[in-house]
């Protein structure tokens, strides 16, 4: 049966990060990619998270596309081991090239360009321009500040829909499920439903991170730990 996800886009950041986890969580997820024959597109570099994802995917066996703007060649050192790499002509065509062939997005650590990423592709979900999966990777709780002001936008009624129907929260520890999810997600892509109903995750109140608590309405951060009952842990 053919997989109806064959090419994963992720967004991250050129820059490593402060803590060794931000690594090694990128490297795992290429790794996992490869091991599920799920192509990658990114943004093409050697360096920083970029270049940990492609450097996992590619020591797994696994078929890696790089996306890499002209102005960036001099910041951002290409891959050398890629099996193509397309130069755009701006950052906005390189979104675009990596939207058009990707199934699936996944946004791991990174600064204002990663951001600025993930919000992009999530508006585009949000007005109806498409309707494939979007997975947030929350490396050693990278994310949940940002969690925190889209549960605080959505309270003052500046989100309709909420930012969770459109992408889900994973712990590092969580990247099977995440590709598992994804898949289904895929499948299902004409459902609207919230990631917090599909899944069945009970996260109420739950402490993830640092010490962060979310609301069920609007959150769940799905983690094979024992502190959140996951869709897996359900069906073991």
């Amino acid at each position: 049966m053919k997989r109806s996800i064959s090419t994963v886009g992720v967004f991250c950041g050129s820059q490593s990060g402060i803590r060794p986890e931000y690594s090694r969580a990128a490297y795992a997820l290429g790794a996992a990619l490869a091991q599920q024959s799920i192509g990658l597109i990114y943004g093409g570099a050697s360096i920083g998270l970029m270049g940990m994802v492609a450097d996992g995917c590619l020591s797994a066996g696994g078929h890696v596309v790089g996306i890499l703007p002209d102005a960036l060649i001099p910041y951002e050192i290409a891959h050398g081991g890629l099996a193509s790499l397309t130069i755009t002509r701006g950052m906005h065509e390189r979104k675009a090239t990596m939207y058009q062939g990707a199934d699936a997005f996944i946004v791991l650590p990174g600064g204002v360009g990663t951001l600025e990423e993930l919000f992009e592709i999530v508006t585009w979900a949000q007005i109806g321009i498409h309707t494939k999966p979007i997975a947030l990777l929350n490396v050693a709780g990278f994310f949940d500040p940002l969690l925190r002001y889209l549960d605080h936008a959505w309270s003052e009624g500046f989100m309709r829909p909420a930012f969770h129907t459109f992408a889900c929260v994973y712990a590092e520890d969580a990247i099977s499920l995440m590709l598992e999810d994804l898949q289904r997600r895929r499948e299902n892509a004409a459902s609207t439903t919230a990631c917090t109903d599909v899944l069945g995750v009970d996260t109420a109140h739950t402490k993830v991170g640092a010490n962060a608590q979310f609301n069920k309405r609007s959150w769940g951060l799905h983690t094979c730990s024992r502190r959140i009952r996951t869709r897996r842990r359900e069906d073991s």
